[in-house]
């Protein structure tokens, strides 16, 4: 989810369950655990853990299958399972799909892949930190040039984080030294932004939020450089993934839980499914078949009708266009103005 306008307001009293800012700021406690588990493969472990960890993060399917893709399956479910959402963004959905098409379907017959990984690498950054951001707007009060400064160097800072780790094998010595040398930069400029801006935040609750949003890029940096690369990827995904859970169930929670208002949780209801679980259980299912069975699974029917195969039909295509929608819709679909706000309050 994308919460940049997210505001402590009224919601119907009948919404029992409010997102909590002191669980989400409890997420960010991922940041010391990585440490520990860092000073301990360091200082014991001789270098085991850096040593059996993917180069890439993408390279673990078991990394794919609990950050990233459940999130995205599950703002996908929350939205086409309820009819009254899609009426009322299917301008918006409409628009989104054909510029999709039409962008990196047939821009792809003359937009370089690398450049087309480059846009879709700095829309997954901005995404991921316009989230973080979005929920602290409302809790530190930061005047507004402050929040986009915050904001924008935490987004450029991560997506020079982003490229080191991805591009790598791709990139040229000097091409590193140049990508960690900006990063740095960047980093060092939050760093010293947070000490600047925590002045206007009026409480300690506040502070600590500006702070573990900082936090996110200066221990990802540093796992970058250390070539921890899982661990520098992980932090950010597991808290803006943890953190979009929360809006989610908290969302299905009051929508559902006195009388079930789609056909999904109707179901659910018969099988004595609690509806805390019916959208983790499906979006990580599906997230697991997709990734693990999905490709072979269309290439077998392809082969039978046509002969051919297609390339990563599902964990490209299928998941990549479900991606580029998230991280659409979600700009909107938490706004004062949505639908899906009056299922929403507050909670410190």
């Amino acid at each position: 989810m994308s919460a940049s306008d997210i505001s402590v307001q009224q919601a119907p009293v009948e919404n029992k369950l409010a997102v909590s800012f002191k669980l989400i700021l409890g997420l960010y406690s991922i940041i010391p655990i990585c440490f520990i588990i860092y000073m301990a493969d360091v200082l014991f472990w001789r270098n085991y853990l850096k040593t059996i960890l993917p180069s890439s993060p993408t390279h673990f399917i078991l990394f794919q299958i609990l950050f990233g893709t459940p999130h995205i399956i599950a703002s996908a479910i929350v939205l086409t399972s309820n009819k009254e959402y899609l009426q009322f963004f299917k301008p918006k959905l409409i628009g989104m799909t054909m510029f999709i098409v039409a962008f990196f379907g047939f821009g792809s017959l003359f937009i370089s892949y690398k450049m087309l990984y480059i846009t879709t690498a700095c829309w997954t950054v901005y995404h991921v930190f316009k989230q973080q951001h979005g929920i602290a707007k409302g809790i530190c009060r930061l005047p507004g040039w402050a929040f986009y400064w915050m904001l924008w160097l935490s987004v450029s800072a991560g997506i020079f984080i982003y490229m080191g780790i991805f591009l790598k094998n791709s990139l040229d010595d000097q091409q590193v030294v140049w990508v960690k040398l900006i990063a740095g930069t960047l980093t060092i400029g939050l760093v010293l932004s947070s000490v600047l801006c925590q002045r206007y935040v009026s409480t300690q609750f506040g502070k600590y939020f500006l702070w573990s949003n900082t936090l996110l890029i200066v221990s990802s940096f540093y796992f970058y450089t250390q070539q921890y690369y899982f661990l520098a990827i992980l932090i950010p995904r597991l808290v803006h993934d943890a953190t979009a859970y929360v809006f989610y169930v908290t969302h299905d929670y009051n929508r559902h839980h006195q009388t079930p208002q789609n056909s999904l949780y109707k179901f659910a209801a018969r099988c004595n499914i609690h509806v805390f679980l019916v959208l983790p259980l499906i979006s990580f299912a599906l997230t697991y078949l997709l990734q693990a069975y999905g490709d072979a699974w269309v290439n077998i029917i392809t082969q039978y009708f046509f002969g051919t195969d297609i390339y990563k039909a599902i964990t490209l295509g299928l998941i990549g266009y479900l991606s580029l929608m998230h991280y659409y819709t979600e700009s909107f679909t938490w706004q004062s103005n949505s639908p899906l706000r009056r299922y929403i309050r507050f909670s410190r």
